[in-house]
């Protein structure tokens, strides 16, 4: 099961790369529950529950305010119960012009092929610093 679980993170980052939202919100479960990180620009409305509210509450977000925001994976490991990905944001703020590149753990939890829950951990001094 762990290879499926690792899987099915890795669609939704290669889903995510080719802005395929739909593709992504569609391998999200109904009642996911979605943590970015405490003090993290879009942490305002933790937790997010279900892929509406995560579509409306963080991808628009970063859709609309940033300039090729991405999310670089470089390592996707199977955690038992969980799969842990370490990688990189970057991108740029439209209305300050300031960049980031940043590291990031996400920890997802898995359950009949959709994510269930999912926290993001990040430098969320550096996304302050870039919006204002």
């Amino acid at each position: 099961m762990s290879a499926e679980n690792v899987k099915v993170v890795r669609e939704i980052y290669d889903a995510f790369a080719k802005g395929d939202i739909p593709a992504v919100l569609g391998k999200l479960a109904k009642e996911i529950e979605w943590r970015e990180a405490d003090n993290f620009i879009y942490a305002d409305r933790n937790p997010y529950i279900g892929p509406h509210a995560i579509l409306e509450g963080v991808l628009m977000r970063f859709g609309s305010e940033w300039n090729g925001f991405a999310v670089e994976p470089n390592a996707i490991l199977d955690a038992g119960e969980q799969v842990i990905a370490l990688g990189y944001y970057s991108g740029t703020v439209k209305k300050t012009g300031k960049s980031v590149r940043a590291q990031m753990v996400h920890v997802w939890n898995i359950e009949g092929g959709k994510a269930t829950k999912f926290q993001q951990y990040t430098d969320t001094k550096q996304f302050a610093d870039a919006v204002s």
